[in-house]
């Protein structure tokens, strides 16, 4: 038994109560870790997201999106991925199902590096770097050029001036020189010309960038949704939000075989979205509501009149008024008219409205389109899955074909345009549930023109115009025989006449409206008067004449009219 000095005892005992104190400390830091790393692995539990349907608004769109996530027993936070940027907070709702509640939901943009670029960014960024390593190279290459060329240079000065060689020696220096010393210089200057042809590239592809970085490319984001749940169950949820970044224009394609059948008209979307996230094989709704308008009904307040004080108007309309009040008159009026709250990012469970399950019915099916127009607005359900890429570029979405029935004429105002335009004339109208839009026109199986459609003063009847018909053939001439100018007392009377010729060159009689007008005026001195229009409709206020005719095949129909000006001797009139 070996014994120890008291000394050596008592360190002893120190060690080992250091010792163990030691370990203490490692095992509850330890745990605390172990604690650490398991409530961050649970935080960052993640969820791709699957977006199923995109319901378009003239602007914005609502995303659908639906998962199944395990749930533990209690608390549960869940990162969702694949979710849209710069997303409208006040619009999410979360239903969840077997009984799980949705506590809180915190949007998160993605702005790592690798995604805050367009896919033809990151194109277009890898092109760049690729041409810049180019170039590196090629300088690199010309560099090592320069230097043999240098060498060979300095070889020739000094066997011109080394007087120990031979002849036969310096005359193989010369010529090692002279024929390096060209396929040198040719390929240095090929290699600089490679330069140059690589810098205007780099040029082209920096210039491409700036104008794709220019168009505003959203990144996508995350949702963390925290849930609650008495047991450990799996939970469908669905997921719909709103993003302002996407929308749709009408478009139609109007076709008509001749004037005896009845209009095509094929009603097109063309949709776009700069959401963040591609819409992979979505169904597509397409409704005619706009949120950015807003939900909330207009309310007048009361019109006061009272007399104006020039000093206190001047300094209602002044920028310094503006300022001192701390808001113009545009951004109140935008921001009481707005319709999407942008900005806000922590949602609480008051925030977010909870449902049960269930799922949208859908209405029954013509084709590849559903029409529901019984509520507000009207909506078109696409039966048929669509892509839809992040990049703001339009894609066209077949809405509906029509067979319209219609009738057919032809109009003309020859003063302004010597050509007859062809028209369809449709009733009931307001059953097609049309907004206005560009048209694409194509008659006889030839394309025409484009037009547009526009609903907004259009009453019983709307005219779809089918472009110019060569076919018929319109001349309007001034009639001199009619002509004349008198001077009556202290008055002159200035008559014009006018001859309007119709010649219909088609196998088919047609009717045709022809549209001339004349002067109207504001000053009670200038007087029209001795109007003869041969049975066209006058209207007073616009001085627009109208006659309504039919014309059958290679007879000419001719119009003549006259009018009379009256006005005071010694006065010139604008506009005769």
């Amino acid at each position: 038994m070996v014994h120890l000095p008291n000394s050596a005892n008592g360190a002893l005992i120190t060690y080992l109560k250091q010792k163990n104190m030691l370990l203490k400390s490692i095992s509850v830091l330890s745990m605390i870790l172990l604690v650490t790393i398991t409530g961050y692995a649970k935080v960052q539990k993640k969820q791709r997201l699957n977006i199923e349907t995109a319901t378009v608004f003239l602007k914005g769109a609502e995303l659908t999106s639906r998962a199944s996530i395990a749930l533990d027993k209690g608390e549960n936070e869940i990162m969702l991925t694949n979710v849209a940027g710069n997303v409208s907070s006040s619009s999410l709702v979360i239903r969840a199902s077997n009984g799980a509640v949705v506590q809180s939901a915190v949007f998160q943009n993605n702005y790592l590096e690798e995604e805050i670029y367009s896919p033809i960014a990151k194109i277009l960024k890898d092109s760049i770097q690729t041409e810049k390593k180019n170039k590196a190279d090629v300088a690199v290459n010309i560099a090592v050029l320069t230097e043999q060329i240098a060498v060979l240079q300095d070889n020739r000065k000094v066997s011109g001036y080394n007087t120990g060689l031979t002849v036969t020696e310096l005359a193989k220096m010369l010529e090692l020189v002279s024929s390096k010393m060209g396929s040198y210089l040719t390929a240095k200057n090929k290699l600089e010309v490679m330069k140059v042809a690589i810098d205007e590239r780099i040029a082209k592809l920096e210039l491409q960038l700036e104008e794709e970085q220019a168009k505003g490319y959203q990144p996508g984001g995350q949702l963390l949704v925290k849930f609650y749940s008495k047991e450990a169950v799996t939970s469908d949820i669905t997921i719909s939000y709103l993003v302002p970044a996407a929308g749709w224009t009408p478009s139609y394609d109007i076709m008509a075989d001749d004037i005896t059948s009845p209009i095509k008209l094929y009603y097109k979307a063309n949709v776009f979205q700069n959401s963040g996230v591609d819409w992979n094989n979505v169904r597509l709704v397409l409704s005619t509501g706009n949120p950015v308008e807003g939900a909330e009904a207009p309310s007048l307040l009361p019109w006061y009149l009272s007399f104006k004080t020039p000093e206190v108007i001047k300094d209602l309309q002044s920028s310094d008024f503006s300022d001192r009040l701390g808001v113009t008159s545009g951004l109140y009026q935008m921001q009481r008219g707005r319709g999407i709250e942008v900005g806000k990012t922590v949602i609480t469970a008051e925030d977010i409205k909870i449902s049960s399950e269930g799922d949208r019915q859908n209405s029954s099916m013509d084709k590849h389109t559903s029409v529901d127009n019984t509520g507000v607005n009207t909506t078109f359900e696409i039966d048929l899955p669509y892509t839809i890429t992040s990049d703001s570029k339009e894609q066209m979405v077949a809405i509906k074909k029509h067979l319209v029935p219609a009738t057919y004429r032809y109009y003309a105002a020859p003063r302004k345009d010597k050509d007859a335009f062809l028209q369809a004339l449709i009733t009931n109208w307001e059953n097609l549930d049309l907004l206005p839009g560009q048209t694409n026109v194509f008659y006889e199986g030839t394309y025409v023109g484009q037009g547009y459609l526009d609903m907004r003063n259009v009453k019983d009847t709307m005219a779809i115009s089918l472009g110019r018909d060569k076919k018929i053939i319109v001349k309007r001439e001034r009639d001199m025989k009619l002509r004349s100018v008198k001077y009556i007392g202290s008055n002159v009377k200035e008559t014009e006449g006018y001859s309007i010729t119709v010649r219909n060159t088609r196998k088919q009689p047609i009717n045709i409206i022809l549209m001339d007008q004349l002067p109207i005026s504001n000053d009670k001195d200038i007087v029209v008067e001795d109007r003869d229009l041969l049975d066209g409709e006058y209207e007073e206020t616009t001085g627009y004449v109208k006659w309504t005719m039919s014309a059958v095949e290679n007879v000419a129909k001719v119009i003549n009219f006259s009018y009379t000006v009256r006005y005071p001797k010694g006065k010139k009139v604008n506009g005769l």
